[in-house]
C-alpha cells in the first residue's frame, strides 16, 4: 500500500443506543372456547400466552377444564401497560355475555384478514413495517432502513422467481407480508429458496404469520421448489418456535456471527422439506395459475 493511499475500514458496528425504544406491550384478550364461552385474560407476550392456554402449561384453569388446545383468539386489545391491561381484562370480565360477543363480533369483522398477491405498488407499506423491524430489533440484520425504491425493486425481482404475499386487514391495513428469495444464484440451487415472514407488530400472536406461511408454502411445493431454508437469529425464541411449529427442522446454529445493537449474535438455520427423493427434478415453474393461486390462499 503506498503512502498516498487512504486506509479503509468497514461499516462501524450497530451500538446499543441506536436500537429505537419499543414500550412493552400490553395485551388485553378473549378467548373462544369450544363450548362457546369467552375467557377473559390479560398478557404482555399474545403469542405466548396463547400457547401457554392451548398446552396446559401455565395457562387458565378455566381453559384447561374447557377445551384448552381447541381455544382461540376472540378479541385483542392492545393497552399502554400492564396497569391498563388489568383494569380493561377487569372491565371485560364484568361485561355481559351478549356485550363480550358484540365486542368480539366487530373485532373479527375488522381484522378478518385476506390475502392476495404483492407489486411494486405496495412497496411503501412494505417498506414501513420491515424498516420497524430494522430499528426496532434483531430479527434482521440489517442495519440501514431500506427506502421504497429498493422495495420496489425487491417485489418485482421476488416475483420473478417466487410469491410475494401480503396479508390486509379489512380496511386495507398491512398486517404482515411472506416472501421466498433465491437460495443462491447458481443453477445448481435452483430448487432451492429461503423464506421470509414479518407481521405488523400490533398483529403478532394473532396468526397472521401462520396464515401467509401455509399459502406461501403450498406455493412454493406447487412451483416444484425441493427446500425452503429460514434464517432465524438465535434470540428469537417466538420465530423459532414458529418455524417449528410450521415444521420446520432446525439443522444448523452459526455461533456468533451478527453483530447488532451491542451484542453479538447467533444464526439458526432451519428447512423445510417440500419435495423428497434423489431423482433429477423437473424444472421450477416460475408461474402458476390464478385457480392455484387461490387454493393456497383460500
Amino acid at each position: 500500500m503506498s503512502e498516498a493511499e487512504p486506509i479503509r475500514f468497514g461499516p462501524s458496528p450497530s451500538p446499543a443506543e441506536a436500537q429505537e425504544p419499543t414500550p412493552a406491550p400490553a395485551w388485553a384478550y378473549l378467548l373462544r372456547c369450544p363450548d362457546g364461552s369467552l375467557y377473559g385474560g390479560w398478557t404482555k407476550d399474545l403469542a405466548r400466552r396463547l400457547k401457554a392456554h392451548r398446552s396446559g402449561k401455565g395457562g387458565a384453569r378455566y381453559t384447561k377444564s374447557h377445551g384448552r388446545d381447541a381455544v382461540r383468539l376472540a378479541y385483542a386489545e392492545k393497552c399502554a401497560d400492564k396497569s391498563a391491561a388489568l383494569k380493561r381484562e377487569a372491565a371485560l370480565k364484568k361485561l355481559l355475555k351478549a356485550d363480550k360477543e358484540a365486542l368480539a363480533a366487530r373485532w373479527a369483522a375488522d381484522n378478518k384478514i385476506t390475502l392476495r398477491m404483492a407489486t411494486p405498488d405496495d412497496a411503501a407499506a412494505v417498506c414501513a413495517l420491515y424498516n420497524w423491524y430494522v430499528r426496532h430489533g434483531t430479527q434482521t440484520f440489517q442495519y440501514a432502513p431500506s427506502t421504497v425504491e429498493e422495495y420496489r425493486a425487491n417485489i418485482a425481482h421476488v416475483r420473478e422467481n417466487a410469491p410475494f404475499i401480503l396479508a390486509e386487514s379489512a380496511d386495507g391495513r398491512l398486517q404482515g407480508f411472506a416472501c421466498a428469495h433465491l437460495w443462491h444464484e447458481r443453477e445448481a440451487y435452483s430448487w432451492d429458496v429461503e423464506t421470509t415472514v414479518y407481521c405488523a407488530p400490533d398483529c403478532v400472536g394473532q396468526g397472521v404469520g401462520g396464515r401467509l406461511y401455509r399459502a406461501l408454502l403450498a406455493l412454493l411445493k406447487a412451483q416444484g421448489y425441493y427446500n425452503a431454508f429460514a434464517l432465524v437469529a438465535g434470540n428469537n425464541r417466538q420465530s423459532n418456535d414458529f418455524h417449528r411449529a410450521m415444521g420446520f427442522k432446525k439443522m444448523a446454529t452459526e455461533k456468533r456471527t451478527g453483530y447488532k445493537f451491542g451484542q453479538w449474535l447467533d444464526l439458526d438455520y432451519w428447512v423445510m422439506v417440500l419435495h423428497e427423493g434423489d431423482g433429477e427434478p423437473q424444472p421450477v415453474r416460475k408461474t402458476l395459475t390464478d385457480a392455484e393461486i387461490a387454493e393456497a390462499m383460500g
